[in-house]
């Protein structure tokens, strides 16, 4: 069973930083769009970032500018880096994978890392 495992997630003041990473439990291949989710306590999940493998990138528009997301596909690992932080940036942060291998495709999630914004 394959697992992404999140890390980097913790307290932060407004305007600071923090980088989340993700790679999963065991090899995989066939990995192709990576993302990053989000959810607030009592809202939806919503998109923040998204990275095809050949590096294109999308985000949710509150985030351009502030986010950037990354990977490295030797390592399978994708990036979150989070500058000028605002306390509405807090949420678990979610990983996403999509995989295809031989027109099978699935999708693999991580347990997520809470990332608080406060003062």
């Amino acid at each position: 069973q394959v697992q992404l495992v999140e890390s980097g997630g913790g307290l932060v003041q407004p305007g600071g930083s923090l980088t989340l990473s993700c790679a999963p439990s065991v090899r995989v291949f066939g990995i192709t769009d990576m993302a990053w989710y989000r959810q607030a306590h009592g809202k939806q999940r919503e998109p923040v970032a998204t990275i095809t493998y050949d590096a294109t990138t999308n985000y949710a528009g509150s985030m351009k500018g502030r986010f950037t997301i990354s990977r490295d596909n030797d390592k399978i690992t994708v990036y979150l880096q989070m500058n000028g932080l605002k306390l509405e940036d807090t949420a678990v942060y979610y990983c996403n994978a999509k995989q295809e291998i031989f027109g099978t495709k699935r999708e693999y999630w991580g347990q997520g890392t809470q990332v608080t914004v406060s003062s």
